[in-house]
């Protein structure tokens, strides 16, 4: 089997549905009996500083659509491919009348999957 360059495996992995991706993870993750989520980082607390004031780390995210950009056709697209069960039309309107939420009250990882998917085709995102 030839190897691949690095370059070679990221064209193929675009080319994946997240649904392939996933699967392919866990099956790796398995294989190799790995994690491929991020460690967790401990922070110690400052010296003085009382529990109360120290920050709650955020657990659940809106992606809101500020801006759909120059490429409004294909943010239609991947609208409709992130939220399941919307028409051509409620993507457009949704698209069309932006600022709105595309997903709301998600975890850290699919808020940044789901932005990551729209900034590539040009849409203007932020996470709340």
């Amino acid at each position: 089997m030839a190897k691949m360059s690095n370059e070679e495996l990221l064209d193929v992995f675009k080319e994946m549905t997240l649904l392939e991706l996933s699967e392919f993870v866990k099956q790796f993750e398995e294989t190799f009996d790995v994690t491929a989520a991020a460690p967790a980082a401990v922070a110690a607390p400052a010296a003085g500083a009382a529990p109360a004031e120290q920050e709650e780390e955020q657990d659940e995210f809106d992606v809101m659509l500020d801006d759909a950009g120059d490429e409004k056709i294909k943010v239609i697209k991947a609208v409709r491919e992130i939220v399941s069960g919307l028409g051509l039309k409620e993507a457009k309107e949704m698209v069309e009348n932006a600022p709105k939420p595309v997903v709301e009250k998600v975890d850290k990882e699919r808020a940044n999957e789901v932005k990551g998917k729209l900034e590539e085709v040009g849409a203007k995102i932020t996470l709340k």
